[in-house]
This record gives C-alpha cells, structure tokens and sequence, in this order.
C-alpha cells in the first residue's frame, strides 16, 4: 500500500501530550489535519493553536471513541489516520477501565475506516512498550514480536491487579485487536503500530494542557525529588523525546516499508538518578538525588531492541536527554511550575 506523503490526517486525541505535537509536525510538513476531540472547549483552543494554519486545520467533535460509528464522520476523506486517543493513568480500579475504551476505541477507528474511508491509505495506531513488557522477574531483552505477560495476570487477579498491569493489558488487547481486524477484514488500507515507552518533554507552547502520567513522574522526581535513594538508583524504563515521538508517527505514516509494521520507538533507558543529574546541569538548586549513584554501574532489566526505527522509519539523530531535560525545565519555568 503506498505511503501517505500528502493529503489530510486525521489525528484522534489530538489535544493529548502527543497529540498535539503530531498536529504540529503534520502541518509542518504541509499536511492537512482533522484534528478529533471530545469537546467544544478543546475543539476551540486547537483552532487557537494552530489558527495560523486556516483551513488546512479543522476539528471534528467525537463525545466518546467507544460508541458504535464515533469515527464514521471523521474519517470520510482522509488519507490517514493517527489514533492515539486512548487512557493512560495508574488509577484505575477495575480493568474495564482501561482496557474497554482502548479496544473500543482501536477496533472502532478501524472499523469507521473499513466502512467510510474510502480514501484512507495508512492507519497508525498509537501502542506502547507496555504491550511488550514483561512482569516476570529476571532480565529481559524484548522487541516486536514479544508481547507483554499482562493479560494472563489481569485474566487470573481481575480487580486486584495493579493500575500498571492493567495499564499493561489495555495497550496489548488494543494492539492485538488491531491486528487481528486487519486480517480478518484485509482493509485496502495498511496498518503500523507504534510502540513508544516513557514520553518526556516539553508541554506543546501555548495549550492548556497539564501534566500528563509519564511527565508528572518526571516533574515529581526531578523537581519535588519525591523518590527515595533506592528508587532513583535502581528504577527506571525506557524513555524517548516527545517531539521524536511525534516525527515517529509522521515517518510511520510516509514510510511505504513501514505497512503493516510493529515498530518500537525508543531514545534510551535510565534510572530516575539519570533524569535528576541531567536537570541539574542546567538547575543546580532542584534536589540532588542520590549522589552515591554510578551510571556506569545501573543494570536495565528490559532492554527494547528498537533497530528497526532506524531501519524502517528513518528515525535517527534523536533528542539527547540533556536537550529533553533543558527544555522541559525552560517549560515548566514558563508555565510558573517551577
């Protein structure tokens, strides 16, 4: 299936962390972009953000992703879709919370396409590397065709599972759904998954938009320095820009090779003692962590093979975490959170 050079996308979630930076590069590179939100209000201040763009930026309203035909509307003349609407926090209390609006949301985008969007070439879903991870103990190097043990927990502990594993499981059953609907109803569109993991950076300039999970992780341990010694030298994930992130969605969407691909997105791993050496360099006076901590000497237990970026997509000469904790601060200082 030919690549999406040009033309209209359609991004779902487009007020989200990520979201807003993918409408960015899109209409960057000259695309147009229907940007889909839940509701006025935020419809309103995309057109305030990207005003500047006329009417090669638009807005489509859709209440909820989980109702039969919500994206039926939305798709109709687009070239491409970027779906990324879909829940990221650590508070659920059961796992319906998280996992039927994912799936929802995924195999509905899809099955509007397949029904009404007759000129879509491309379709690329957000995922994560949270339907790659792994729970059991033990070191672990995953990649693209590893699938996260999540959903066996979930299915055996229900409600008592934790918020991550659930977390875990929706972004897995979505992608699995996913994949699953394009072989059975083999669309004339093709699909890429991207499986990004932590997103740090700088909140999009101008918008409304609050910390999302991943950057308050980052804002209460780099700035409050709410983790203990132990934490900071000993825990940590995988990480990438969210401004890499974004030009990772575009790149999945011109890249003719990237069809039907599953595709890791990821910067580098870190523990959190990495992220508050890294601020400091450029805020001397946030909290100094734990200074016993030697990088030389971490040891990552899941390490992501993320080759196939570079290989498929292009994505290369990616933010350092310097750049990433520079920015982000000169953020926070503007909005008056720090």
């Amino acid at each position: 299936m030919p690549a999406t050079q040009t033309g209209k996308i359609l991004v779902t979630g487009a007020n989200g962390y990520i979201g807003l930076w993918v409408v960015d590069a899109l209409l960057k590179q000259n695309y147009s972009v229907r940007s889909a939100v839940r509701s006025a209000s935020k419809a309103a201040e995309l057109q305030t953000l990207f005003g500047s763009y006329g009417t090669k930026h638009e807005t489509a309203i859709v209440e909820d992703i989980t109702s039969p035909g919500a994206f039926d509307e939305s798709v109709k003349g687009v070239d491409g879709i970027v779906h990324l609407a879909s829940p990221f926090h650590m508070h659920a209390k059961t796992p319906s919370e998280l996992i039927d609006p994912a799936v929802g949301g995924a195999v509905g985008v899809l099955t509007s396409a397949f029904k009404c969007g007759h000129t879509v070439k491309r379709v690329v879903l957000t995922s994560s590397t949270a339907s790659i991870s792994q729970s059991s103990p033990g070191n672990h190097v995953l990649s693209e065709v590893d699938w996260t043990d999540s959903v066996k927990i979930v299915e055996e502990q229900g409600d008592k599972a934790s918020p991550f594993i659930m977390y875990r499981a929706s972004k897995s059953l979505a992608e699995q759904a996913a994949w699953k609907f394009v072989r059975e109803h083999k669309p004339q569109w093709d699909l890429v998954t991207a499986c990004p993991p932590y997103v740090f950076g700088p909140l999009f300039p101008g918008s409304s938009a609050t910390l999302g999970s991943s950057m308050e992780d980052w804002y209460n341990t780099v700035v409050k320095g709410t983790k203990t010694a132990d934490t900071l030298a000993n825990v940590g994930a995988a990480w990438i820009d969210v401004r890499d992130a974004a030009r990772a969605h575009v790149l999945a969407l011109q890249k003719e090779e990237a069809g039907n691909e599953r595709i890791l997105i990821v910067t580098g791993h870190y523990k959190f003692q990495d992220w508050v050496n890294s601020a400091r360099k450029f805020d001397p006076e946030l909290p100094k962590g734990n200074e016993s901590y030697k990088p030389e000497e971490a040891v990552h237990q899941t390490i992501f093979k993320s080759d196939k970026a570079a290989r498929l997509l292009g994505l290369t000469n990616l933010l350092s975490m310097d750049q990433t904790s520079q920015d982000t601060l000169e953020d926070l200082k503007s909005r008056q959170l720090l």
